[in-house]
C-alpha cells in the first residue's frame, strides 16, 4: 500500500529503465560530502539517502559513515542497487530499503545527513520535510540537490536539448490526462520550502560544480535518461524518433569521436535542524 501523498505514477516514472539510468547519470560528487560534514561538524554515524535510485548518491558515503540507507520505492531502481551492492566485495556500511519520503523506517532523532539527490522534486515537500525533522537529530543536516540540465556544452546542442524537452512536455500533455502524469514540484521552490517548513533553526542554498569525462553516448544517453522522454517513448517511441535522431546527430557532430571534460554545476538546498 502506498501511502497517502505519495503518488504512483512519479514511483513508476523510471520502472523498467534501471540499467541505462545508472549508466549515463552522473554519481555524486565528494564535495558533498565535505559541504555536509562541514555543517554537521563531525564524522556521520548513520545518512539516510532518500529516493536513492540505484545507489549512485549512496555509495559515497561508504567509507565515510558507520552506517548508511539508502530508500526508494521503486522496485526496479531499487532492485538495480542492491545488485550493485552485492557485487562488492569489502563489508559493506550500506543498506537498500524500499520505502517512502514521508514514512521512513527510521527511528526519531536518529539520522545525522539526510539527502535527497535529484529526487526531492518528486516529494511531497510538506509531508517529507516533516518526516525527515523527525528522523534527523538537534544540529542534523538535510540536503536537497540537483543538476541543472542541460550540461553546459555549445549553444546549438543546448538549444536542440530545450526543444526536444519542450516537445516532450506537449506530448504528454496530449497523450495522458493530468491525474495520470507524473508531478513535481518547482526545484526553485526547494529552499522556501524548507523555511517554510518551520522545521530547520537554519537554511540556505549552495552552488558547486565538478568535471566528468563525457563521450556523445554519455550526453545523449542523459538527455534520454529523463523521465518525460522516458514516458513518451514508452506510450508511442515513433512520436520522438526524428527529434531524438536530430539531437543525436548535433551532440556526434559536436564531440567529433572525442571524450571532452563537462562541468556539470549542482544546487544544493540545506536545513538544519
Amino acid at each position: 500500500m502506498i501511502p497517502e501523498k505519495n503518488s504512483k505514477q512519479n514511483i513508476d516514472r523510471f520502472l523498467g529503465f534501471q540499467n541505462e539510468y545508472d549508466r549515463y547519470r552522473p554519481e555524486a560528487p565528494e564535495m558533498i560530502i565535505k559541504l555536509l560534514t562541514d555543517y554537521l561538524g563531525t564524522t556521520p554515524s548513520l545518512v539516510a539517502d532518500i529516493g536513492c535510485g540505484t545507489g549512485l548518491s549512496t555509495f559515497l558515503w561508504n567509507d565515510v559513515a558507520e552506517r548508511v540507507i539508502g530508500i526508494e520505492p521503486n522496485p526496479d531502481m531499487l532492485g538495480k542497487a542492491i545488485d550493485k551492492l552485492s557485487r562488492l566485495e569489502a563489508p559493506q556500511s550500506i543498506t537498500f530499503v524500499q520505502g517512502y519520503s514521508n514514512q521512513l523506517p527510521l527511528a526519531s532523532d536518529s539520522v545525522d545527513i539526510v539527502t535527497c539527490s535529484q529526487s526531492f522534486h518528486w516529494m511531497d515537500p510538506e509531508s517529507t520535510l516533516q518526516e525527515i525533522s523527525r528522523v534527523l537529530k538537534k544540529g542534523g543536516v538535510f540536503a536537497a540537490y540537483d543538476c541543472d540540465w542541460p550540461l553546459s556544452l555549445q549553444q546549438n546542442v543546448e538549444e536542440r536539448y530545450n526543444q526536444l524537452i519542450s516537445k516532450t512536455e506537449e506530448l504528454l500533455a496530449s497523450l495522458l490526462p493530468n491525474e495520470e502524469r507524473a508531478h513535481k514540484w518547482d526545484k526553485e521552490g526547494h529552499l522556501s520550502r524548507i523555511k517554510a517548513s518551520g522545521a530547520f533553526s537554519f537554511a540556505r542554498e549552495i552552488v558547486f560544480h565538478n568535471l566528468e569525462s563525457c563521450d556523445a553516448q554519455r550526453y545523449i544517453g542523459l538527455t534520454l535518461s529523463q523521465g518525460g522522454v522516458q514516458t513518451v517513448m514508452k506510450l508511442d517511441a515513433t512520436l520522438l524518433e526524428q527529434d531524438i535522431a536530430d539531437y543525436t546527430a548535433a551532440v556526434e557532430q559536436h564531440f567529433k569521436g572525442r571524450t571532452l571534460e563537462v562541468l556539470i554545476s549542482y544546487r544544493m538546498r540545506i536545513g538544519i535542524k
